[in-house]
């Protein structure tokens, strides 16, 4: 059973806590049973690697890590400002819908 995210692949989001409080980016994975996601940009690790047939020489590669959803707010693609979203039957095709809390448009 998967579960209904607030956040998903795509969106831009907002980052509430941890060292990278306060920057914005680009949701690139969604993990729904471990609850977190991958951002560009955010969340910065040093990763030392072996050398291998991609990278021969190894050595320290930097990347980004998981941050947990909770963390994440979703930024409105119309005005840019954070939101808190919420979910709602559309009447046309009577499926479930995310929704801004803060201006109540129909989110992608």
């Amino acid at each position: 059973m998967t579960k209904k995210l607030h956040i998903r692949k795509g969106d831009l989001v907002k980052v509430l806590a941890g060292d990278s409080k306060g920057s914005e980016g680009k949701v690139l994975v969604v993990d729904a049973q471990k609850y977190r996601a991958i951002v560009e940009g955010v969340n910065k690790i040093s990763k030392h690697t072996k050398p291998n047939a991609k990278n021969t020489n190894g050595g320290i590669v930097e990347q980004e890590a998981s941050i947990h959803l909770s963390n994440l707010m979703l930024i409105e693609p119309a005005n840019g400002t954070p939101t808190r979203v919420g979910r709602k039957v559309d009447e046309k095709t009577n499926r479930l819908v995310r929704f801004s809390k803060k201006s109540g448009e129909v989110i992608k």
